[in-house]
């Protein structure tokens, strides 16, 4: 028996391909090995045989070396000894052969089952790790994105929020009479608070979606449609996930928000006075907004992506990469280079702010309605309308391109770098 066992561990050292196998008596026929095999294993054409014998007990079995599956992953191996006679085997419950009775029979099984699931929590470990730096790469490109274009987030917030009727260069020297230069920043701590978690959720959710569908449709690329539909679908997730921030973000920022003492006295106020579901104030609407917000946005910057990627110049590029790739730099590893990186997503994040700002403008009214005042979100659109006409709902347009766009641009931008930083996969 010693010899069987140094034999086998011989074995298997000199076959690094062995993915699995079975071992079986040398006198079971052929047919029994489609009991045991999936119907997708190819069996090669190379056979071991072995036989041990002693003046008591004599084992034989015969070995089939199974190739590696597409799906990869390993098998298990099964080992069948037998004494004195030759009993009929079976399969049993768990896939594998048995002797058909006990009598002067012994078996032998060796499974890899302890390794697979010790390779499946492996995965399940780095699956979620890949995932947490993928939220960081995203939470990171909002505070650095946010904190640079503050001060137009806050003008524009002026013209939705407050109604504000001044022109840009007025309400500009306003603020920095009154407030000083921090007025321009008013908010912004709680803005990050908001944008990070909504950010890291939207980039990881889209990510995620994308490879989804692209498995599901089994194309090599993903296809416009897909990419629409992931952006879609993020924005979707993030938004449901982080409305109640942005809720008590705006209700500070309108007027007299400073009363109610920061985000904490804000979130207990709202809940005493509304209720619990009033963080949720303008949910459709925002559902409305963001999920052809969020198809725009990453679909066009996807798009552009793609087709400078299929260029000539971004073939040579991709080749470049790959011939020197350990000894680029980060900024040298972005598959489109800094300029296009933030240029493609300045331009994506301008369509999707212009396709969709009225649904921002009409969310904006129902997160500052109270309860007394509150109306529907049709009725709000209407009441828009007629006290400002169309043009009301495109107010402060042109203050929120020029926080889009470079905000939209940085944002990509330090969010594909961080992806290289961090090493996601």
């Amino acid at each position: 028996m010693l010899s069987l066992e140094v034999w086998l561990r011989d074995f298997i050292v000199s076959e690094p391909s062995l993915q699995g196998g079975l071992f079986l008596e040398s006198n079971v026929p052929a047919s029994f090995i489609s009991l045991i095999l999936p119907k997708n294993d190819e069996i090669s054409s190379n056979c071991y045989t072995y036989s041990s014998s002693s003046s008591k007990k004599r084992g034989g079995f015969r070995g089939f070396r199974c190739k590696e599956r597409v799906g990869g992953g390993n098998g298990f191996l099964s080992v069948s000894l037998s004494i004195k006679g030759s009993e009929e085997l079976v399969q049993d419950s768990n896939g594998g052969l048995r002797q058909n009775g006990d009598k002067n029979s012994e078996e032998l099984v060796v499974g890899f089952e302890e390794v697979k699931e010790k390779k499946m929590v492996s995965s399940r470990g780095k699956g979620a790790m890949n995932t947490t730096k993928h939220l960081w790469a995203g939470a990171v490109a909002a505070m650095i994105s946010r904190t640079c274009v503050a001060p137009l987030e806050r003008l524009k917030l002026e013209y939705i929020v407050r109604g504000e009727q001044r022109n840009l260069l007025e309400l500009v020297q306003s603020i920095a009479t009154t407030q000083g230069l921090k007025g321009f920043w008013k908010g912004n701590f709680l803005n990050i608070l908001r944008t990070a978690p909504f950010k890291a959720v939207n980039f990881c959710a889209y990510d995620t979606y994308r490879k989804q569908l692209l498995k599901i449709s089994g194309n090599e690329e993903t296809t416009n449609f897909e990419r629409f539909l992931a952006g879609a679908s993020a924005g979707i997730t993030a938004t449901i996930l982080c409305l109640p921030m942005d809720t008590i973000r705006t209700k500070i920022v309108a007027p007299g928000g400073e009363a109610l003492g920061g985000v904490i006295g804000a979130f207990a106020h709202m809940i005493q006075t509304e209720g619990f579901f009033s963080l949720y104030k303008g949910l459709v609407p925002s559902i409305l907004s963001m999920a052809p917000s969020g198809a725009v946005f990453y679909g066009v910057y996807d798009i552009l992506k793609s087709a400078y990627l299929h260029s000539p110049e971004g073939k040579k590029r991709i080749q470049h990469m790959n011939q020197h790739g350990k000894e680029l730099n980060a900024f040298d590893q972005l598959e489109l280079g800094p300029i296009k990186t933030l240029l493609y997503g300045a331009i994506a994040g301008a369509c999707a702010e212009a396709t969709t700002y009225p649904f921002e403008v009409v969310r904006r009214r129902l997160q500052m309605q109270n309860q007394a005042t509150k109306m529907s979100a049709l009725a709000t659109f209407v009441k828009i309308v007629e006290q400002g006409g169309v043009p009301a709902l495109y107010a402060g347009l042109i203050p929120s391109l020029l926080q889009v766009l470079p905000s939209a641009g940085i944002s990509y931008f330090v969010y594909e770098f961080m992806k290289i930083v961090f090493k996601v996969e």
